[in-house]
């Protein structure tokens, strides 16, 4: 494929309405031409292509791929069989056979009632599970009930919540939580902690929400300073308005540090990224800010210049808003992820990032989706099914070539949410931005928490198709 072809196609996604597919059960489509899609996609793009001998060009004669694509009942099937070290290496490649919901969640509207939560289990033996509230959006059903950051549930429609049921108990769009209170039997220890069911409980009811990612923003006078503070919970395009705007408040009250609240944020556009990396910074407009890395066929065609993305000072013409700052400090858990790490890991080079919280989820590959048409663009789409991918297509390098943290990017102070006692979000007294706002005012030195061997096993996110995910626009 040709760069300008290629490039033809990362850039001209557009959303694509339902009134093209209201006669789907009339023409069927083939599980044979939906493998066909599947393969000849992932064959064109897959970032992992030269790992995967069933994806290479001179793989299969004529017979042998038709009896190949043939041998699977779904193109879910097909698609997985392709995808290299499922497990490790690619945990982020998907499928969906509705786009539609897909554009949509890109565009930052998902089915929600508004309780965004964390799931814990008190240790990797244990298969118990309850639920904390993160927070509530505003002008949802939850809010609507009451609901507040740092209340616990531990069941569902009453059945207890663990490991194994957790997706279906919080999937349907109408459930019921049961409440319970933390007791931490008064001391700071976690290890003799417990969840006590409360006889209290609350409906809550799905419907098509817009989350608008900035959450939070303000500022906070710590001792004659200036502390700009921003709860960012997507890199979400169509809000990148208001995030300059955002930074333009920060500017005119002339912040001498910032606190960026990364910690529920799983990601997003590649481009919404550099622009907020670009706002915190200022000063290295026209410098690498990552570079990309494509299977070796895609590679080999591009110009060297086309791999690279660069700091900016505007959006499309409209001036950014930039603080150049030499120090951000960043608060992460286990749901930060992917273009939140990239943002991590590209200003890493240039400033001081003082990481704050836990390890983050290790996302360093970015997606694209690719439809069922002639150039696997949203144009000339296949009218009969509604099946598109997500495939990783590219790896992200910093400027100095860091890259595969699949681990995660470890904080330079470790530190978890007390789910006994949350805290409110943007006091200063909450404890990740107390953390945070220590170390501006004791000049680094700080005191950490008691560290919990509680652990995440998944959130609010995890029923979304666009969690982890990682997009070129």
């Amino acid at each position: 494929m040709k760069p300008k072809k290629l490039f033809i196609l990362l850039f001209s996604i557009s959303f694509l309405t339902v009134g093209c597919f209201e006669d789907l059960d009339d023409n069927p489509v083939s599980t044979t031409d939906l493998n066909d899609f599947v393969w000849k996609g992932l064959n064109a793009y897959y970032v992992y292509k030269d790992d995967v001998p069933n994806l290479a060009n001179n793989r299969f004669n004529d017979s042998e791929y038709d009896t190949f694509i043939n041998s699977f009942s779904s193109p879910e099937a097909c698609f997985e069989s392709l995808l290299y070290q499922r497990q490790t290496i690619d945990r982020f490649s998907w499928i969906t056979d509705n786009y539609i919901e897909l554009q949509q969640q890109l565009n930052g509207t998902t089915y929600n009632n508004g309780m965004e939560f964390g799931l814990v289990r008190f240790s990797s033996t244990s298969s118990e599970v309850f639920g904390y509230i993160r927070y509530v959006l505003p002008n949802t059903d939850a809010e609507s009930k009451g609901l507040q950051r740092g209340m616990i549930f531990h069941a569902i429609d009453g059945v207890s919540i663990n490991v194994s049921n957790y997706i279906n108990l919080l999937s349907p769009n109408n459930y019921t939580i049961n409440l319970a209170t933390y007791n931490d039997n008064g001391t700071p220890e976690t290890d003799d902690d417990s969840i006590d069911p409360i006889n209290q409980s609350v409906n809550l009811s799905k419907a098509p929400y817009t989350e608008n990612p900035i959450f939070i923003s303000e500022v906070l006078q710590v001792a004659n300073q200036n502390v700009g503070y921003l709860m960012y919970n997507g890199f979400t395009r169509d809000f990148d308005t208001q995030l300059n705007d955002n930074f333009n408040y920060f500017k005119s009250q002339n912040i001498q540090n910032l606190v960026l609240d990364l910690r529920y944020n799983s990601g997003g556009s590649v481009n919404t990224a550099i622009l907020l990396s670009s706002m915190i910074t200022g000063q290295f407009t026209g410098q690498v800010f990552n570079t990309n890395q494509w299977n070796s066929e895609i590679q080999a065609q591009l110009d060297p210049s086309d791999l690279i993305n660069n700091f900016t000072d505007n959006d499309d013409g409209s001036t950014l808003n930039s603080l150049n700052l030499g120090k951000v400090y960043i608060l992460t858990s286990l749901s930060t992820a992917s273009a939140s790490e990239l943002v991590i890991n590209c200003l890493n080079p240039y400033i001081n990032v003082v990481q704050i919280g836990t390890t983050t989820t290790g996302k360093y590959q970015a997606s694209i989706t690719l439809y069922d048409s002639p150039d696997f663009s949203s144009s000339d789409v296949n009218p009969i099914h509604t099946y598109a991918m997500q495939p990783l297509v590219l790896k992200t390098l910093n400027s100095v070539g860091n890259t595969d943290y699949i681990d995660g990017l470890e904080p330079d102070f470790t530190a978890k949410e007390n789910y006994g006692n949350l805290g409110v979000l943007g006091n200063p007294e909450e404890t990740l931005l107390a953390i945070a706002l220590q170390h501006i005012l004791e000049n680094g030195r700080i005191s950490l928490p008691p560290y919990s061997s509680q652990e995440i096993v998944g959130d609010s996110k995890d029923f979304t198709l666009t969690k982890n995910r990682m997009y070129v626009d």
